[in-house]
């Protein structure tokens, strides 16, 4: 007897039917059962045949999807699905070109005296009993800003004055016994001897009246130096001393005077910028908190750079102003000349990790390409480029920190704005 197995009908899944599976007349392994459903007696070549045409089937397929792809990849060439130039970014691009950039650098600094000078004790010091000048006061040449107690001091040169007169006594009785010695030499009562020891008496007599004034001299020497003198015209800055305080020599300067009242800015600029300065360059302070504007010339320019902070220092002297007063900041502005060079905004400026400066550079095949650049003045239409470009480059104008050497991108040039003209300086207060 045939194997029977039960086939469900196609209706049940929500198949299609099929003929095969329906018994359909042509089919003979389709028999009846006796409840009237479809019973399929199906042989092993019949399952063959099916697999085998499932297979051509599925076969056809893959080859035909693998012509279709090989055609696209060889004739697709219009077609922007596969292009490369979707894949690439797009990136806005300036060619800045070259401007003229008026050489002006701001920077910040710290008002000091150009020239200060410290005053203190020279001599042996004591109690300090009168101060005639403050802080703030113009002082002369000589003029005395402190008197130091000198009681014991005028005694020690009044003893000394009274030993001169001692000296000078001694000198003159030793030349009297000498004028008269040589008035009875001739008739024989003094020998030549004698003569000649009321000679070194006389003469050593002399020399004590010298050593004693010498003495007292040195003493009217030292009670001066009592008095702390200014030691040169100028503004006195700070008094360090009062009343009664005890002082002595080599102790803190008890005064500092600006000498003539000068005044400077310690002006901080990076060693780009200080390469610029030259000693004669005009420029123009603004104290912090006032509106006043001082024209003053830079006549220092520091020969090293600090290695800490890549800074030096440009000293710009000012003429005397109440304005102008030590230890404040203010603003510089420093006229270094023309620049020709390009201008770039500074979204377009990248920063290496040792702090160098660097650009990204747009060649003719899209390719980006990193190029170092030295930084020049700062205005208010962007920063010059000193070193690095000559202004045909295209160059990365934002989201350079997305981008990495060797990158494709899709380039969008940007016109670059006209630049303004620059804002005629204000005249000095």
């Amino acid at each position: 007897m045939a194997q029977m197995r039960y086939e469900p009908r196609p209706q049940e899944f929500g198949a299609a039917a099929d003929p095969v599976l329906q018994g359909s007349p042509r089919d003979p392994g389709v028999i009846g059962g006796d409840d009237g459903a479809p019973v399929v007696a199906e042989d092993d070549d019949v399952r063959a045949r099916r697999i085998r045409r499932r297979l051509l089937i599925a076969g056809g397929a893959i080859v035909a999807l693998l012509a279709a792809l090989v055609f696209l990849l060889n004739h697709g060439g219009a077609n922007t699905d596969f292009a490369p130039q979707d894949v690439a970014q797009s990136v806005t691009v300036i060619s800045p070109g070259r401007s003229s950039v008026a050489g002006t650098i701001t920077a910040t600094g710290t008002l000091a005296a150009r020239r200060p000078m410290p005053v203190g004790v020279v001599g042996e010091g004591g109690n300090v009993v009168s101060i005639p000048v403050e802080a703030g006061d113009w002082v002369r040449q000589g003029q005395v800003l402190a008197v130091i107690d000198r009681s014991v001091q005028t005694e020690q040169a009044r003893s000394l004055q009274a030993q001169i007169d001692v000296a000078q006594a001694d000198l003159r009785l030793a030349q009297s016994n000498l004028e008269r010695a040589n008035l009875l030499v001739d008739r024989g009562f003094i020998s030549q001897a004698n003569i000649d020891q009321l000679t070194a008496t006389r003469d050593a007599s002399r020399a004590q009246v010298r050593v004693a004034q010498a003495q007292y001299r040195e003493a009217q020497a030292r009670n001066a130096r009592l008095n702390i003198v200014a030691p040169a015209a100028g503004l006195v800055l700070a008094r360090n001393v009062e009343l009664g305080q005890v002082v002595s020599g080599g102790a803190e300067a008890l005064f500092t005077i600006a000498r003539g009242g000068e005044m400077e800015v310690l002006a901080r600029l990076g060693e780009g910028e200080l390469a610029q300065m030259r000693a004669g360059v005009p420029a123009e302070v603004s104290p912090v908190g006032t509106q006043e504007r001082f024209t003053g010339q830079v006549w220092q320019v520091s020969p090293i750079i600090d290695q800490t902070n890549r800074q030096g220092t440009a000293r710009i002297a000012l003429d005397y102003d109440e304005a102008l007063r030590p230890g404040g900041f203010a603003t510089v502005r420093i006229n270094a000349g023309a620049l020709v060079a390009p201008l770039l905004p500074e979204s377009a400026i990248q920063t290496a990790p040792d702090g160098s400066s660097f650009v990204y550079v747009v060649g003719r095949d899209d390719k980006v390409a990193r190029r170092p650049v030295r930084l020049g003045t700062v205005t208010g239409q962007g920063i010059a480029i000193a070193e690095g470009l000559d202004g045909s480059e295209r160059i990365v104008l934002r989201a350079g920190g997305f981008l990495s050497e060797g990158d494709t991108v899709r380039p969008v040039l940007q016109r670059p704005a006209a630049p303004r003209p620059a804002a005629a300086p204000q005249p000095a207060s």
